[in-house]
């Protein structure tokens, strides 16, 4: 496995956020299941990681496939009770580092209860604003 697929592959099992970050291009960019939104860099990919991090229990990596530089790491989860299956589609630069990253997740109720968990929590902390305008 690619050592920066592994890294993250250790840090997300870890839940160990600060690990996370360097693992970015500093202009990643990141596609989440909730909605049709992208968020752009490095800083704002990782708070909105460490939350769905918070969210997410009982979370296992089911298999990892890939193909060149991209990267299929498929899961599953629990979120607010409720099972669920996803898969990171990940895609590294020249670099080795994470450039692009989309999740693709089900079932519909699921996705739900993890778009109100996550809307709930960045409500409460202060500094997730600043990352707005990295919403695209």
């Amino acid at each position: 496995m690619h050592t920066t697929i592994q890294a993250f592959h250790d840090a997300v099992l870890a839940k160990d956020d600060d690990a996370i970050l360097p693992l970015f291009a500093e202009d990643i960019r990141f596609m989440p299941p909730t909605y049709w939104k992208t968020w752009t860099g490095r800083a704002a990919v990782a708070a909105v990681l460490r939350h769905v991090n918070a969210v997410f229990t009982d979370f296992t990596y089911r298999r990892v496939l890939s193909e060149g530089r991209d990267w299929m790491l498929e899961f599953q989860c629990k979120v607010e009770g409720l099972d669920a299956v996803g898969v990171d589609l990940i895609t590294l630069n020249d670099d080795g580092l994470i450039q692009e990253f989309e999740v693709v997740m089900r079932p519909y109720k699921t996705i739900g209860a993890l778009r109100e968990a996550m809307m709930a929590r960045i409500a409460k902390d202060p500094d997730f604003a600043t990352f707005r305008e990295a919403i695209s």
